[in-house]
């Protein structure tokens, strides 16, 4: 029989069928309008250039390789320190990472990648390590939250059954908290791949390039075309961290 945590609620199966519809919808939307402003604005040579084909598939790998990495490094780190401070005798640490992070998250994201720039110099890893900087917080918070919510009778339960401190950690910690804690990835991904577009600003190229080129040549076609991909990107990796939320979790909850 499958126990839920009483304190985190269940998510409906309409509220799930939802929210694995609503991203793909919203990015055909935006994708007809970025379509639509290609077809039908006055798009001068000035333009063409700055939408070069040869500029956008490289500004695309580079801003999905910003997001991707910068949440993979995300990841690698939050949730382990999640685990860590979750366990008896790290309360102080908790509560201190806690707050060091909300103060990170609290500056503008321009203003952190500067004082990573300021340190590590121009370039892609930079922009990497701002940008987990940036949104190591929801990933610990929630990773945090979910295990502290775990029913602690499931967890006697499985002490009862012999299970050992790994063992339990692993197959009813974990398993009972996965939703919450991709619930905090996917808006550290959001986070990253909307942020992506300030990674020209140290040389980490992205489509932050195009829309800069808009802004300075005064292109309103290019900014708009360059913002709707930045946005697209975003909800396509919300749409992929949604299904991993659906079909990740134990099945019953």
């Amino acid at each position: 029989m499958s126990v839920v945590a009483p304190n985190i609620r269940a998510r409906t199966p309409l509220s799930e069928r939802l929210d694995l519809i609503v991203s793909p919808v919203f990015a055909i939307i935006l994708a007809v309008i970025g379509i639509a402003v290609w077809q039908y604005s006055d798009i001068d040579e000035t333009t063409r250039a700055i939408l070069a084909p040869e500029k956008i598939q490289r500004q695309l790998f580079e801003t999905i390789l910003l997001g991707f990495s910068s949440s993979l490094l995300v990841i690698i780190i939050a949730i382990p320190l999640g685990i860590l401070v979750t366990r008896k005798g790290f309360p102080r640490l908790k509560n201190f990472l806690v707050d060091t992070l909300g103060l990170a998250q609290a500056l503008p994201a321009y203003g952190l990648i500067v004082i990573f720039f300021s340190f590590m110099g121009a370039g892609i890893n930079t922009v990497i390590l701002a940008l987990a900087t940036f949104s190591l917080l929801p990933v610990l918070r929630n990773t945090i939250v979910g295990l502290e919510q775990v029913d602690k009778s499931v967890i006697d339960a499985g002490r009862g059954m012999g299970y050992t401190t790994r063992q339990i950690l692993l197959h009813i910690e974990l398993p009972l908290s996965v939703e919450v804690i991709i619930a905090g990835i996917r808006t550290a991904i959001v986070i990253n791949v909307g942020m992506s577009a300030l990674a020209f600003l140290v040389g980490g190229g992205g489509l932050g390039e195009t829309i800069n080129s808009g802004l300075k040549l005064d292109r309103g076609p290019a900014i708009l075309i360059g913002a709707v991909m930045v946005a697209i990107l975003a909800l396509v990796f919300d749409f992929l961290s949604a299904l991993a939320q659906k079909y990740l979790k134990p099945k019953g909850l």
